[in-house]
């Protein structure tokens, strides 16, 4: 069996098409419908109640477009809504967490070190309290929440790099970065920062995200069901955001095409 119905993706804003990316990557022959919400941009300093309430609206649209599985390409709404998203629909709903558990297992029974970067609502909120209680004794995490990183590409200045390696000093230079193993971006704007972080960290600190470990998730669950793309089917990419004004759509085209 397989299925040339869409996968439905959406993001607070403008960070999840770096998890597009790598959908279109690992997966070329599956229809992607992303729907970035970047009038309702940043969901990291809202409260999980109206992060909840934005998720429902954004699936309910993405499912009466006949949407095969859903996406939630943002960690924050994950923490928040993925629980209810499942109860409530029948089709997967896969979501993404800070990959901590990547950075802890690549010391191979080493303590690590390691700098979790994210929204500041993905660090309060008790999913991803859970997820470091189950390494914290063996390993030294630090949270460092990270507002602006997401500000800064919902409004085009990703090529300001003055601007932005002074945003990443004012979040990093607190830490001896000599002595970090690893640094998790556990947001999915911050994926657009890669080289950046390059620059600003030692060559031997590992940098680590989840788009990878989630789309590789969507294909073994969409395998398991039977509704992968056909493999003679060519896929593609359809963008949308509740911001309709022409510069968040040239802004997201510019992101889809965008080396990371």
């Amino acid at each position: 069996m397989t299925s040339t119905a869409p996968i439905g993706a959406f993001d607070s804003g403008l960070g999840g098409i770096s998890v597009v990316k790598q959908i279109r990557q690992d997966l070329p022959n599956e229809h992607v419908i992303f729907f970035g919400d970047s009038a309702h941009a940043p969901y990291g300093t809202k409260t999980p109640e109206q992060v909840r309430e934005l998720s429902f609206d954004i699936v309910e649209h993405l499912v009466q477009q006949g949407a095969k599985a859903i996406v939630i390409a943002c960690n924050t709404a994950t923490s928040s809504a993925v629980q209810q998203l499942r109860e409530h629909y029948s089709i997967p709903i896969i979501g993404m967490e800070p990959a901590l558990k990547v950075a802890c297992d690549r010391g191979h029974g080493e303590r690590q070190t390691v700098i979790v970067a994210a929204t500041p609502l993905t660090l309060r909120e008790k999913k991803f309290a859970a997820l470091m209680h189950r390494f914290e004794n063996d390993h030294t995490i630090y949270k460092q929440p990270c507002p602006k990183l997401v500000e800064i590409v919902e409004h085009g200045q990703l090529d300001d790099h003055d601007l932005v390696m002074s945003t990443l000093h004012e979040y990093f230079s607190q830490y001896d970065l000599d002595s970090v193993d690893s640094v998790v971006l556990g947001c999915t704007h911050f994926v657009f920062y890669r080289d950046y972080f390059r620059e600003l960290l030692p060559d031997h600190v590992a940098i680590i995200d989840g788009n990878e470990g989630t789309a590789h998730h969507l294909h073994v669950v969409l395998e398991s069901l039977g509704e992968l793309a056909p493999e003679d089917q060519q896929g593609s990419v359809q963008l949308a955001n509740s911001d309709t004004s022409p510069r968040i759509a040239a802004l997201a085209n510019e992101l889809l095409n965008r080396p990371l």
